[in-house]
């Protein structure tokens, strides 16, 4: 096999054989993508068959990050910056799964931000409906979340649009006072670092 694993550029190493399996989702089942979904590397077999015990269930989407993921948004201007776009398919199946969990009462949990992108990109006209192409929706703080409920994500970068995902989706101060006890904890960032389980903040 020709090439390397391609991990972020913030890992200034060079990849060895064991980022094959830990740089590498365990949900994994299509080609396509340049770069992990990381809050998924959180997931192992075991921790998987613990939350079905508990009554959890899950719905899959297909996602391809794409290497735009770390670029950090360079203009002064939010409106201005050009949202990379990433290939997604939400599927009937996932649709009617969303819909059994909400008329139950259930919550949707996102299991990362690029989930929680194309789960809202298939709803951008108020209801989920299948969705399979690209998606360049750029979710900032005043975006109205139409599906995703509860958000686990790792600790992104700065000025990148995946902070200002979650910032739009908890609120931006919880959020940074969760940054600022990360730091004061020594929480590891990015991909192989922690991570946080958001509630979506319901304006009255």
């Amino acid at each position: 096999m020709w090439g390397e694993v391609p991990l972020p550029p913030y890992i200034r190493r060079t990849p060895t054989p064991a980022d094959r399996e830990r740089y590498q989702s365990i949900f994994a089942a299509e080609r396509g993508a340049v770069a992990a979904p990381t809050a998924s590397l959180h997931f192992d077999a075991r921790l998987c068959d613990a939350l079905a015990k508990r009554g959890l269930r899950r719905a899959f989407l297909t996602l391809h990050v794409g290497a735009g993921t770390f670029q950090p948004v360079r203009t002064e201007e939010l409106e201005a910056h050009v949202m990379h776009a990433e290939a997604v398919t939400v599927s009937a199946a996932t649709c009617e799964a969303v819909a059994r969990t909400r008329a139950s009462g259930g919550r949707i949990v996102a299991v990362g931000t690029t989930v929680a992108r194309a789960l809202e990109a298939a709803a951008l006209d108020g209801e989920l409906r299948p969705f399979a192409g690209d998606t360049r929706l750029f979710i900032r703080p005043g975006f109205r979340f139409r599906v995703v409920d509860v958000l686990l994500t790792n600790f992104h970068l700065p000025e990148s649009t995946l902070l200002m995902l979650i910032c739009a989706f908890a609120g931006r101060e919880p959020v940074l006072k969760a940054y600022e006890h990360a730091v004061r904890a020594r929480y590891r960032f990015f991909s192989y670092g922690d991570a946080m389980l958001l509630t979506a903040r319901r304006d009255p």
